[in-house]
C-alpha cells in the first residue's frame, strides 16, 4: 500500500491530513504539558502539607517519644519521599515526553513544508509543459484553417477563366506558404505532444509517488513516534512505582511500630511523682470527747497511745486539690530540680549526668587529639608553633574540670533522691498511723507544693516586728498546745525560727498553717519554731480551740 499509486490524485486531501496530523501531535504534547503541571503542584502541595504537620522543634524535650507519634512523623517522612517521587514523574515526563514531542513538531512542519513545495513545483512544471503543448496544438490548427483558405481560393482562381495567369501563380505560392508553416506547427505540437505525454507520466509515476511516499513514511514516523511518547508517558509512571512502594511500606511499617503499651509506659514515666498515695481517711467518733492537755505527760500519752491515734482526725496541711488532680507546679527551675517531684527529679538529674558524661568525653577527645597535634609541631617544628596549642590546651582542661564538678555534683543530688525515694515506701507502708501527706512537696531544699506561689518560701517574716517574734519565744507563758504532729521527714532548720526535727521525732502544733507552708511547733523541752508542713502529720485536737480540722 503506497499513497503514490493509490492516492496520486489527492494532494490537497494528503496536505491537510499531514497538517491534522501535527496538530494531533501538538495536541497531545499539551496535554502531557498539563498532566506535568498537575504533579508538579501535587508534590508541592504534599510537600506544603508535609512542612505543616512536621514538629517544630526547638527543644530535645520537645522531640516525639509516643510510638504513635513517632510513627505519624515517619508516615510524614514516607510522604515526603513520595512527593519527590512525583517531581521524579513530572521531570521524567518533561524530558523524555513534552520535550521530544515540541522538538519532533518543529521536525515534521519543516520536512512537510519542503515534500509539499517539492509536490506543488512538480505539478507546476507538468502545467508549463501542459500549456506548450496546448499552444502549439492551437499554432498548428490555425495553420491548418489558413492552408485550407489558401487552398479553397486557389481552385478558385484556378477554375475561374476571368483570372489572370499572375493572380493563379500568387494563389499558388501562398497555397505553398501555408501548407508549409501546416507542416512546421504539425511538427512542432508533436514533438510537444510527445514532451508532455513523457512529463506527465514521469510526474504521476516518478515524481509525485516519491513525493507521496516522503510524506507517507513521515506520517508514519509521526505515529511510531506518538507510540513511543504514549510507552514513555506510561515508564515515567512505572519507573517510580518500587519506590512509591517502599514508601507505602514504609507506612505500614510505621502504623505496625505503633505500641500502647509503650505509650502508656512512657505516660506513667512522664508523669509519675514518687510520691506515696493518700492513706485512708480515719474514722472521726463523735461520741467521744477527747480533751486536749498542757502537762507535760501529754508527749508520753501520745507516744504510748500512738495505736490509737485513728480515733483522731489525721489531716495533711495541702491548701489546694491532691496535685495528681490538681495544676501542675510553676514556677523558675532550681539548678537541681528540687521543685520537681521525686521521681521526675531523678530522670532529669540522669539525663543531665548523662549529657555531662559526654561532654566530657568530647573534651577528652579534644585534649587528646590537641596533646596529639603538639607532639607532631614539636617533632616538626616547620609544621606548627607547639606554643600555639597551649591555650586551647589549657581551655580544654579547664572545661573538663569543670564538668567533673558538675557531674560530682549532680551524682550528689542524684544519690540524694535515690536514698529519699527508696526508703519512703517501707517507711509509709510501716506506719500505723493512717495520715494523709501533703501533696506536691519533696524537700527541705526546695518545697513543691500545688500552689504556684508557695514553692520555695522560707518561715514567716515578720516585716519589720523582730523583737515581737523574739518576745513569743521570751514568753514565760508558753501557748497552749492545740495537736501534736510527727516528722516524716528529717530537717535542718538552719534559717532563723526554724525548728531541726528528725524522722520519726513527735512534737506539739502550738500555731497551724497560716497558709504560707509553715507550722510553728516545740518540742518537749519546750524548744519551738517553724516547720514545714509538707515534713509533718498534723493531728489537731478537735476540742482545742481555734482548731480546725481538714477533711
Amino acid at each position: 500500500m503506497s499513497w503514490g499509486t493509490e492516492l496520486w490524485d489527492q494532494f490537497d486531501s494528503l496536505d491537510k491530513h499531514t497538517q491534522w496530523g501535527i496538530d494531533f501531535l501538538e495536541r497531545y504534547a499539551k496535554f502531557v504539558k498539563e498532566r506535568i503541571e498537575i504533579e508538579q503542584n501535587y508534590a508541592k502541595q504534599l510537600r506544603n502539607l508535609v512542612k505543616k504537620y512536621c514538629p517544630k522543634r526547638s527543644t530535645k524535650d520537645e522531640e516525639p517519644r509516643f510510638t504513635s507519634c513517632i510513627a505519624f512523623f515517619n508516615i510524614l517522612n514516607e510522604l515526603n519521599d513520595y512527593a519527590g517521587q512525583r517531581e521524579v514523574v513530572a521531570e521524567e515526563m518533561a524530558h523524555r515526553v513534552y520535550g521530544e514531542l515540541m522538538r519532533y513538531a518543529h521536525d515534521l512542519k519543516t520536512e512537510r513544508k519542503m515534500h509539499l513545495q517539492e509536490g506543488r513545483k512538480a505539478q507546476q512544471y507538468l502545467d508549463m509543459c501542459w500549456k506548450q503543448m496546448d499552444n502549439s496544438k492551437k499554432k498548428f490548427e490555425r495553420e491548418c484553417r489558413e492552408a485550407e483558405k489558401a487552398q479553397q481560393s486557389y481552385e478558385r482562381l484556378d477554375n475561374d477563366t476571368n483570372a489572370t495567369k499572375a493572380d493563379v501563380e500568387k494563389a499558388k505560392q501562398q497555397l505553398n506558404l501555408r501548407t508549409h508553416m501546416a507542416d512546421e506547427n504539425k511538427n512542432e505540437y508533436a514533438a510537444q505532444l510527445q514532451n508532455f505525454n513523457g512529463e506527465q507520466h514521469k510526474h504521476f509515476y516518478v515524481v509525485i509517488p516519491q513525493i507521496y511516499k516522503q510524506l507517507q513514511e513521515m506520517d508514519e514516523r509521526r505515529t511510531i513516534k506518538l507510540s513511543e511518547c504514549y510507552r514513555g508517558f506510561a515508564d515515567s509512571e512505572r519507573k517510580v512505582i518500587p519506590i512509591i512502594s517502599k514508601c507505602l511500606e514504609g507506612m505500614i511499617l510505621a502504623a505496625k511500630s505503633v505500641d500502647e503499651r509503650r505509650d502508656s509506659q512512657m505516660v506513667v514515666d512522664s508523669f509519675k511523682s514518687g510520691f506515696e498515695p493518700p492513706g485512708d481517711f480515719p474514722f472521726e467518733d463523735y461520741s467521744q470527747h477527747i480533751y486536749r492537755t498542757i502537762s507535760d505527760g501529754t508527749i508520753s500519752a501520745s507516744k504510748q497511745e500512738s495505736g490509737k491515734v485513728d480515733a483522731k482526725t489525721t489531716v495533711g496541711k495541702a491548701k489546694g486539690k491532691l496535685w495528681l488532680f490538681g495544676k501542675k507546679p510553676k514556677g523558675p527551675a532550681l539548678e537541681d530540680f528540687s521543685h520537681l517531684p521525686p521521681e521526675q527529679r531523678r530522670k532529669k538529674l540522669q539525663q543531665r549526668i548523662d549529657e555531662l558524661n559526654r561532654e566530657l568525653q568530647k573534651e577528652s577527645d579534644q585534649k587528646e587529639a590537641l596533646n596529639k597535634m603538639k607532639d607532631v609541631y614539636e617533632k616538626n617544628p616547620q609544621m606548627g608553633d607547639p606554643g600555639s596549642l597551649q591555650p586551647k590546651l589549657a581551655e580544654t582542661m579547664n572545661n573538663i574540670d569543670r564538668l567533673r564538678m558538675e557531674i560530682h555534683k549532680n551524682e550528689a543530688w542524684l544519690s540524694e533522691v535515690e536514698s529519699k525515694t527508696g526508703g519512703r515506701g517501707d517507711r509509709r507502708h510501716s506506719s500505723d498511723i493512717n495520715h494523709l501527706v501533703t501533696q506536691g512537696r519533696e524537700s527541705p531544699e526546695g518545697s513543691y507544693t500545688d500552689d504556684a506561689n508557695q514553692e520555695v518560701r522560707g518561715p514567716p517574716q515578720q516585716h519589720g516586728h523582730h523583737s515581737e517574734f523574739d518576745d513569743e519565744f521570751e514568753d514565760d507563758d508558753p501557748l497552749p498546745a492545740i495537736g501534736h504532729c510527727k516528722a516524716i521527714y528529717p530537717f535542718d532548720g538552719h534559717n532563723e525560727g526554724t525548728l531541726a526535727m528528725k524522722e520519726g521525732e513527735v512534737l506539739y502544733i502550738i500555731e497551724e498553717d497560716k497558709g504560707d507552708g509553715w507550722t510553728r511547733a516545740r518540742r518537749q523541752n519546750g524548744e519551738e519554731g517553724y516547720v514545714p508542713t509538707s515534713y509533718i502529720d498534723v493531728t489537731l485536737e478537735k476540742n482545742s480551740k481555734g482548731a480546725v480540722t481538714y477533711i
